[in-house]
């Protein structure tokens, strides 16, 4: 739902007993022509999201409308135990009174009894039975009646006042099957409810992650204050065993954090000063202070409980299918049921009774409520469980065509590799030591915010080596830096770089000092004392995906350090998932030179790999993907692989804890980066699926076949009501909620 305006408000009502898509299109209904701008009735989850003029409607207004439709707004998003609701007691009186006529009527010796010399003890019981249990359904048929909604509640109000309207008229009792009705459709509804509300408890318990107060240092003493009351920058204390209360960092202390409930992790991190946490994850042994960097709506763990929410309003292509279906069916049986009731009796002299009863009957068949709730209900399993995993998924239709993959294409910077630059090897030259090339780098570097220069203040940082501060800096865009240390004029940068000051590059002398150098620069600087740095040691090192730079003075080189993007420990495990679970292509695109490319594609094994490309060359090259016939995933960082990711199929972000920026672009963020989520995705959107098309054909098929039985008198109204209403969507619910145990 997009950003309200001014003049607009937003309001979210919990309405847990909304709990299939007929009962949500009587909430639209009653919202209909009243001010309002958009309406999200979401059985699923039990949730209506309003947005409305505040000038004209109020949201004590929308309340009464929404209740006026049948459905209570609750406070809490689920309340009381279905047993001890209203429902729950008036079916247990129902199922009492219709159980004690069943016991007069066939079980009891006297069971003639008659009342006021016309009526039976029995017919009593079974009317009080009606009354009781039929009172809810008989009101939430009226309000199915008022907003012209043909659904279920509506279908067995008529059945059960035609059952016994059949019995008055014609003599022969139908209270029995009319308060059969009552009680059983009453227990369906209610085992629905049970399984529906089970099927909303994942994302319940991530939504209740987060604690609801947190302890807050302020003027030196220790406050206990509701989470939405802390500001950004205050400091909150978290004991042993407490859940963290927001996003921050740690200001002091030390502790292993269990981050499962954000991240998906299984093992907790290692935490020290400085370092990130996020709102939801348990602290299991130290001492911490965090101080907060995120208000409470902004955390992590909100966003992600946002996303779960958002990727649910939205309609799959199964579910445009089921509604299509739905629209047809309903009407279809109902008039089939009438046409059973009439057409046998009166063109054949078949028994009224009977063949209305057979009628009645289809009528309770009529609604699909099953295969309503099939598809929404896995969705929302398979999304909640992928958010519970460190993957949000921004809309149902993505989580379900994830699994239809066949191609992957993939950034390298920041994807396949860390996006962070390691130096690798320092080779120094003509008598230098590895330790004065690299103090060297590190003071004509330090100026500069390159990466390059902030890989070599890390790796001299790591050293404890004293910067020399340089003077009279100078960056040569596209060469490298220059400036004076200790009076000389040194330089860090590329070949093209000492070309261009004359140097001789391909007869340089090696140092002696080869202790200070990596088992493969040895190798290289022994092949003879004189290297050429441009056929021979600067290929050698580009080759293995490796960037140079070389450092020298304005009289001689004095050595090169060569610095890496690492791959990530993952990224070559991942990649052979991806394949085995059927993508027959994993692609590579990246903006770095041929020889780098070449040499992190070779390593992590991709299929085929394109260098040297602008932002928009990459999302041609998804284009050109598509275009082969191929569904294209783009893993990237969601911001520089903008394009690529918005040219394909479905996009995935990569390490976005605590930001938005990612997923304005991408389908599907993950919250680490951890490429192995991948192929565990692939898995879960594929057995999301699976399940849609179980739970489909399961809820058409028994539907069928109940059906097609009824004129045969093969199906009471006991077995309607049981199999076809309550049995089939108990039935998809459970079969949904396996989508959280992976097998």
């Amino acid at each position: 739902m997009n950003q309200p305006s001014d003049s607009e408000e937003v309001v979210d009502l919990n309405v847990p007993e909304m709990d299939c898509d007929s009962c949500a299109g009587k909430v639209r209904k009653s919202l209909e022509n009243q001010h309002i701008s958009e309406c999200n009735a979401n059985p699923a989850t039990g949730k209506v999201t309003v947005r409305y003029n505040s000038d004209n409607i109020s949201e004590d207004r929308i309340i009464h409308l929404v209740e006026k439709s049948g459905y209570d707004v609750v406070n809490e998003d689920l309340t009381q135990s279905v047993l001890r609701s209203p429902r729950g007691v008036r079916t247990a009186l129902s199922g009492v009174f219709a159980f004690l006529g069943l016991l007069f009527e066939f079980v009891i010796s006297n069971s003639d009894l008659i009342i006021f010399e016309t009526i039976q003890v029995s017919t009593i019981l079974y009317l009080s039975s009606i009354l009781i249990g039929g009172s809810i359904i008989f009101k939430s048929g009226y309000n199915s009646l008022k907003t012209r909604s043909l659904d279920i509640d509506l279908l067995v109000t008529t059945s059960v006042i035609g059952a016994v309207t059949a019995g008055v008229v014609f003599g022969e009792s139908l209270f029995f099957e009319a308060a059969m009705l009552s009680f059983l459709f009453n227990v369906a509804e209610i085992l629905e409810s049970y399984s529906i509300n089970k099927a909303r408890s994942s994302l319940e318990d991530l939504m209740n992650i987060s604690p609801e107060e947190a302890v807050v240092k302020r003027e030196g003493e220790e406050l206990s204050i509701p989470i939405e009351n802390v500001e950004i920058g205050e400091t909150v204390i978290v004991r042993p065993g407490g859940r963290i209360p927001l996003d921050g960092v740690v200001s002091e202390g030390e502790s292993a954090v269990n981050e499962s409930p954000i991240t998906g992790e299984s093992f907790p991190v290692d935490k020290n000063e400085g370092d990130e946490v996020f709102a939801g994850s348990v602290n299991e042994e130290g001492y911490l202070e965090v101080e907060v960097t995120r208000e409470s709506e902004d955390t992590t763990i909100s966003q992600i409980v946002r996303t779960v929410e958002e990727a649910q309003k939205g309609r799959t292509e199964k579910e445009k299918f089921v509604e299509k279906f739905s629209h047809y069916y309903t009407p279809t049986v109902v008039i089939l049921g009438i046409m059973l009731a009439v057409v046998p009796p009166l063109f054949f002299s078949m028994s009224w009774v009977t063949y209305i009863l057979y009628g009645l009957t289809l009528f309770v068949l009529a609604c699909p409520c099953a295969l309503v709730i099939s598809t929404p209900v896995s969705i929302v399993s398979g999304v909640t469980e992928a958010a519970n995993n460190g993957i949000l998924v921004k809309s149902g239709s993505k989580m379900e065509f994830a699994g239809n993959i066949d191609t992957v294409a993939m950034d390298k910077t920041g994807t396949i590799t860390k996006g962070e630059l390691e130096v690798t090897d320092i080779i120094p030259l003509n008598d230098n030591s590895r330790q004065q090339v690299l103090e060297c780098a590190y003071g004509i570097e330090s100026k500069s915010e390159h990466p390059i220069s902030q890989a070599i203040a890390e790796e001299a940082s790591d050293k404890n080596l004293q910067l020399q501060e340089p003077r009279q800096f100078e960056s040569m865009t596209g060469k490298g830096v220059k400036a004076e240390l200790h009076g000389d004029q040194h330089y860090a940068g590329k070949l093209s770089l000492f070309k261009g000051e004359g140097f001789n590059l391909t007869h340089i002398h090696s140092t002696t000092d080869n202790g200070f150098i990596t088992d493969r620069t040895k190798e290289i600087c022994q092949r003879n004392n004189c290297l050429d740095l441009v056929e021979d040691i600067v290929p050698d090192l580009q080759s293995q995906g490796k960037t140079v730079v070389l450092v020298g003075t304005s009289e001689e080189i004095e050595g090169l350090i060569a610095v890496k993007d690492q791959i990530r420990p993952t990224a070559k495990e991942a990649i052979n998932q991806l394949k085995e679970r059927g993508v027959n292509k994993v692609v590579m695109l990246t903006g770095d030179n041929e020889k780098v490319a070449e040499s992190v594609a070779e390593e992590v094994g991709v299929d085929e790999y394109y260098s040297v490309l602008l932002p928009e060359e990459k999302a041609d090259k998804v284009e050109e993907l598509k275009d082969e016939g191929r569904n294209v995933a783009m893993v990237g960082d969601g911001v520089n692989d903008a394009p690529s990711m918005v040219a394909s199929d479905i996009s995935i972000a990569m390490g976005v804890s605590g930001t938005d920026i990612a997923l304005e672009t991408a389908d599907v963020a993950l919250i680490e980066d951890d490429l192995l989520k991948l192929p565990y995705f692939y898995d879960l959107s594929r057995k999301t699926s699976r399940v849609v098309k179980q739970n489909i054909l399961a809820s058409i098929g028994v539907k069928a076949a109940l059906v097609i039985a009824v004129p045969f008198g093969l199906v009471p109204v006991w077995v309607a009501v049981l199999i076809g209403d309550a049995g089939m969507t108990v039935g998809v619910t459970a079969n949904a909620m396996r989508i959280s145990n992976q097998d």
